[in-house]
């Protein structure tokens, strides 16, 4: 099984590596992940064999602590984290800000209290900088207690070098007093004076603080970094109405059971995945697909849970707990992804477990050596090894690659585009070759009517006796002409001594007339003339499409063609594909004239005439040739083959995630997502790159620098302060530099907004949205208004709204500003 724990006390990689070790080693674990970011750790182990006392006791006995997670309160968690940094921070520098005043103001000409100046109150100067410091290393107590722990366990992390740095800077000092009190018994003033120059007690300060203020910058920069999931999160909606002996009741979403009626009215989100029972609508499904427009929904479909109810009253039968709801498998989709660990961090995580004590051996012998050497003073080497340990980071290490990870896959959340692990994410940014199903992948999944060709009379009659008799049919072909005629608003004839002919077709009487509907098999036994439409029945066979013979008092009539049709962004989305250099096949089976007249419509490769069981075959095939290979298909026929490839990638409707066998899952149906996930995979391990790049090149020129290994050719040392101020910038940057990926913006989104927004009257530009509770306020007040369809989109701080007719702007204002939010403009 799996499970999730918080774990207390890491704060840099070589932590994460060290309780990694520790879990690992337990007999019956198979897997584990730790995740300095969210301080998590997710184990598989094998119930049998070990437990979570068991986890939890290896995980103390590496030093820190182990907890199970509870989902609810992990922000708030986080939020006090950053509180608590802020308060410990700002006490820090209320010490520090005078110290560093009276230990370095005179050399810089600044006035000093009098009682601090001269040789007679050097005691008073040394005492008065030693009660500043030893708040600031109260403060910050933190260091020490974990530095040391770890230390003690054999296991030394970034705390242990910010606390021996900053411990050996404070420890020299206070022997520097004592010195400086015998030298004064004595008489020798002198000396004591050369004491009082040597006291480190601003930097022991500064090392602390200047920690402290990266770790605040940092955790504040982290918090953002999970704001994609702290979003799902809050979608989720806490109460739902059941409709229970005729009466409502307001409940928790935790209460509500498989098979209770819920009852959502105009303006409220869906509560749980369900079936309409009652009621027809439009649902703003955005928040969870990532489509901008709403949509139309009646009895017998499926909603999903935290989707928007933009108008109309109705009754919903629950399908899904709060726990199963699909919601809730996108939130543990997400931390799952945002926990894994792509192959690129391996280098990086087997660096951080030998990290720290390799630097503390870089310290004493840099130490030593200065002293050996004989041409330094005490204070030089002392100054080389602490800021040795100071500037060291193995933190910017460990972060380099969770960052990226939880803000790319977040990212890819908000677009619909759910990726199951980072070990995924690389995978996809590196095949070569991509595998699409057809049927519901390429095309639309669903027959329809594409072609009508009638002889004797109009296309409208035709339809007309067509529909009538294939309306007594449950055949997928049947119903598609049946749906055509209803959309073409076509009055349904009587249709006597109805007959389905098994291989054949229909046969059936209207108005006392025979009327065949089928193949040619069927017309030829009942001596029906096919010469008037032989050429194009012909033409359309060697198109790839099946032609529906209609005869009527016993002559032919016309012929229906029924086909799976291309979805409507296919063509752009292989030509991308094409054009990333990605080799792309269509598997199915269909049959191989079908398929290759597909085939050389998109100009892609054809793989036809294939059974299900047999699909996993030919993605070996391909493997077998050193490719790279993607499949694409719909999650559950393809179950085998999306399992066998690199990268499997599922295609579904939203609520039907097969995410067993699927690696990514695309919330919209939308073969141009696969590109946006090839991009956008593309553009995370470019920032990881960027990441890791950072932290070693960081950390093989800082350390020579502070070790003073070009002092003697260019004079270059660097002072333990700046060390401290570089070792917190540096994981700053890699945050900050992994946070860009929220601006990542999928090359094709813009222009599908771009067609949306050209289909509806106007698209109005909002200040002041914050929250998904601001976007439900003003999704309400502007579906209030009658003949207004609007989708608030919370991202690009704006709303898309279809008008039935001409509404005045100053309508749409007033309701916006009446809600509490302003308009600035519309496009």
């Amino acid at each position: 099984m799996k499970q999730k724990y918080d774990v207390m006390g890491m704060t840099c990689s070589a932590c994460s590596a060290h309780v990694d070790k520790a879990v690992r080693h337990l007999d019956g674990v198979q897997d584990v992940n730790v995740n300095l970011l969210s301080n998590c750790m997710v184990v598989d182990y094998d119930e049998n064999k070990v437990n979570d006392a068991m986890i939890k006791k290896a995980v103390e006995d590496a030093g820190y602590k182990a907890a199970l997670e509870t989902q609810s309160v992990q922000a708030q968690k986080q939020e006090e984290t950053v509180d608590d940094k802020k308060k410990s921070l700002i006490l820090s520098f209320a010490f520090l800000i005078p110290l560093f005043y009276i230990s370095m103001g005179h050399m810089m000409g600044a006035p000093l209290p009098s009682f601090l100046v001269g040789e007679s109150n050097m005691m008073v100067f040394a005492l008065t900088q030693l009660f500043l410091t030893l708040p600031v290393m109260y403060i910050n107590r933190g260091y020490f207690q974990r530095g040391f722990k770890s230390l003690w366990h054999r296991s030394p992390n970034m705390d242990t070098l910010i606390a021996m740095g900053s411990l050996a800077a404070a420890i020299y000092s206070i022997y520097a007093i004592f010195m400086m009190g015998y030298d004064l018994g004595h008489g020798q003033i002198h000396q004591a004076h050369q004491y009082m120059m040597q006291l480190y007690f601003e930097s022991a300060a500064m090392i602390l603080t200047l920690i402290s203020l990266g770790k605040y910058l940092e955790s504040r920069s982290k918090k953002k970094t999970t704001e994609a999931i702290e979003k799902l999160i809050h979608l989720m909606p806490s109460v739902a109405t059941i409709l229970k002996d005729g009466q409502e009741k307001e409940v928790a979403i935790e209460d509500v059971q498989v098979g209770d009626i819920v009852v959502v009215k105009s303006g409220q989100s869906i509560p749980l995945d369900g079936v309409i029972i009652d009621g027809q609508t439009s649902i703003d499904e955005s928040m969870i697909t990532g489509e901008s427009l709403p949509v139309d929904k009646t009895v017998n479909d499926r909603v999903i849970g935290a989707t928007m109810n933009v108008e109309g009253y109705i009754q919903v039968q629950v399908t899904h707990t709060s726990q199963e709801a699909t919601l809730s498998q996108i939130i543990e989709l997400v931390e799952e992804a945002s926990s894994s660990k792509a192959p690129i961090a391996k280098l990086a995580d087997r660096i951080s477990g030998i990290f720290v004590p390799i630097v503390i051996v870089i310290s004493l012998v840099t130490f030593i050596l200065w002293m050996t050497l004989g041409q330094q003073t005490f204070h030089f080497a002392l100054t080389c090894a602490i800021a040795v340990l100071v500037i060291s980071c193995p933190c910017a290490l460990g972060l380099a690659t969770p960052t990226a990870i939880m803000v790319g896959t977040g990212k890819g959340a908000q677009l619909g585009i759910l990726i199951k692990s980072a070990e995924n994410l690389e995978l996809l940014s590196k095949a070569q070759s991509i595998i699409l199903d057809k049927t519901g992948t390429i095309t639309q999944g669903k027959p329809q009517v594409t072609q009508i060709e009638a002889l004797h009379m109009s296309e409208d009659e035709l339809l007309t006796l067509a529909a009538s008799i294939e309306n007594s049919s449950q055949h997928p072909l049947a119903k598609a002409i049946v749906a055509y005629a209803k959309e073409k608003k076509i009055s349904l004839q009587k249709v006597e001594q109805f007959e389905m002919l098994s291989g054949k077709g229909l046969k059936g009487w209207i108005h006392g007339k025979m009327i065949l509907s089928g193949n040619q098999r069927l017309m030829k036994e009942h001596d029906i003339d096919l010469s008037p439409v032989e050429a194009l029945a012909q033409q359309l066979s060697n198109h790839g499409k099946t032609p529906l013979y209609y005869a009527y008092d016993g002559q032919i009539i016309g012929l229906i063609v029924v086909s799976d049709v291309l979805k409507q962004t296919s063509a752009k989305a292989i030509e991308q594909l094409k054009a990333m250099g990605l080799s792309v096949y269509m598997l199915t089976g269909d049959n191989r004239l079908t398929a290759n007249a597909i085939g050389k419509e998109l100009g892609i490769q054809v793989i036809a005439e294939v059974l299900p069981q047999d699909k996993e075959k030919h993605i070996r095939d391909l493997q077998a040739q050193n490719q790279r290979v993607i499949m694409v298909g719909d999650g559950i026929n393809d179950a085998p083959a999306l399992m066998c490839a690199d990268v499997g990638i599922a295609m579904t409707s939203g609520t039907d995630i097969a995410m067993d066998s699927a690696d990514i899952v695309l919330m919209k149906n939308d073969l141009l997502d696969v590109v946006n996930a090839i991009e956008l995979s593309h553009a995370v391990l470019k920032n990881i790159k960027e990441n890791l790049f950072w932290a070693f090149f960081y950390n093989v020129i800082g350390i020579p620098i502070a070790a003073g290994l070009f002092y003697p050719f260019f004079g270059w040392l660097l002072d333990p302060m700046f060390g401290a101020a570089a070792m917190s910038l540096s994981s700053v940057f890699v945050v900050s530099n992994a946070l860009r990926l929220r601006f990542f913006k999928p090359k094709y989104q813009n222009q599908i907004r771009k067609q949306e927004v050209n289909q509806m009257e106007k698209k109005m530009n909002i200040e002041g949205m914050m929250c998904p509770h601001c976007q439900k306020h003003v999704s309400q007040a502007l579906n209030s208004i009658e003949g207004v369809k609007a989708t608030v989109d919370l991202e690009n701080h704006c709303a898309y709204l279809q008008l039935d007719h001409d509404i005045e702007e100053s309508l749409l204002v007033k309701a916006v500003e009446d809600a509490g939010y302003s308009v600035k403009g519309f496009e």
